[in-house]
């Protein structure tokens, strides 16, 4: 958009690849201390042979085109589960935000298992 006398005209329209907000969720999720993974976990058997590029990730668009964003993870053990949980929705929803100007709706965060550390071993 360009600013002319004070009033802003619309020059068109920006697109964003799907798989763009994927690679933004992914890193805003692992960026968080506590996370160890994403998983795809909760994928039946059938999808899991296929590997998809959106490992522990799911967006849906509502019919006003808001973005609801599933992430599946697991944390390490001795991080508070619910800490690093609204620790993920934020940083997701200030990524979103701050690098292409989505306010998302729902976030929600499926902590699908915990892992030990080796160095606590």
């Amino acid at each position: 958009m360009a600013e002319t006398n004070g009033t802003l005209q619309k020059k068109g329209k920006v697109e964003i690849d799907r798989e763009i907000l994927l690679s933004i969720i992914n890193l805003a999720t692992k960026e968080i201390n506590g996370v160890e993974s994403l998983t795809n976990d909760y994928l039946p058997f059938y999808k899991k042979l296929r590997k998809p590029k959106n490992e522990g990730v799911s967006i849906k668009f509502d019919t006003n085109g808001v973005v609801n964003v599933d992430v599946y993870v697991r944390v390490y053990i001795g991080y508070s589960v619910p800490d690093v949980a609204f620790r993920i929705q934020e940083n997701i929803k200030n990524s979103l935000n701050t690098m292409v100007g989505i306010k998302p709706g729902k976030i929600n965060v499926h902590v699908y298992g915990v892992a030990c550390d080796e160095e606590l071993q």
